[in-house]
């Protein structure tokens, strides 16, 4: 089972980011920007590069070989913390984020992939085989540094670029204050599913500590 997830985890996310850049950088090209700003407006949403991380984790665990082939990926963790961070790229998107726009074509499919598949089969694998019972509460001031710094540069970016990748995080357009608030409140959401992880964690590790008891 765990190996499974594992596998369709890596295919879908790799072909999903794969199409979603083949995809983007002509229509972005398109809309007036140029190849490199292209590259760099792909690599700005927070969706992206949680995917690849999660790319990262499957592809690290699952060498032929029996290491890693990416040992920062393959740690319990990080595999956490990215489990955190793709929950928060489904919950922020389904509630918040899907009803701005209506992709059609292949941006529906990579939109499907990368905000529902992907993060419903790294959670389940997460869940079967990813968490090992040892996740400590100072862990999470480790994960914290991911959204803390992603949003710190989607920010300082925006001045320069004249764009922002999500549209609560445009400071020209809705004011600092609720930018703020709306930042606060995706922070606040990614430390109560930072508390889940490791309460979850700590009950997985529970579980598998208890003795069979045969009849």
């Amino acid at each position: 089972m765990a190996r499974f997830l594992q596998t369709a985890g890596l295919a879908v996310g790799l072909i999903a980011l794969v199409l979603q850049f083949a995809i983007t950088i002509p229509a972005s090209m398109a809309a007036g920007r140029g190849l490199l700003s292209s590259i760099v407006f792909y690599f700005s949403f927070f969706t992206v590069l949680t995917n690849i991380a999660a790319v990262m984790v499957h592809a690290s665990l699952l060498s032929p070989a029996g290491y890693a082939w990416f040992p920062a990926f393959a740690g319990p963790r990080t595999r956490t913390g990215v489990a955190v961070a793709i929950t928060l790229v489904f919950i922020v998107y389904t509630t918040v984020l899907a009803k701005l726009w209506q992709p059609r074509g292949l941006f529906l499919l990579c939109d499907v992939l990368l905000h529902y598949v992907t993060p419903a089969l790294f959670v389940l694998w997460w869940l079967v085989a990813g968490a090992d019972g040892r996740r400590q509460w100072s862990e999470i001031a480790w994960w914290m540094i991911y959204p803390v710094a992603y949003l710190a540069y989607a920010l300082v970016r925006a001045p320069f670029a004249g764009e922002v990748p999500y549209p609560f995080l445009d400071v020209a357009k809705n004011g600092a204050a609720n930018v703020a608030v709306s930042a606060l409140g995706v922070t606040a959401l990614f430390i109560a599913l930072s508390v889940l992880a490791v309460l979850v964690d700590h009950g997985i590790g529970r579980l598998r500590r208890k003795p069979v008891t045969r009849r």
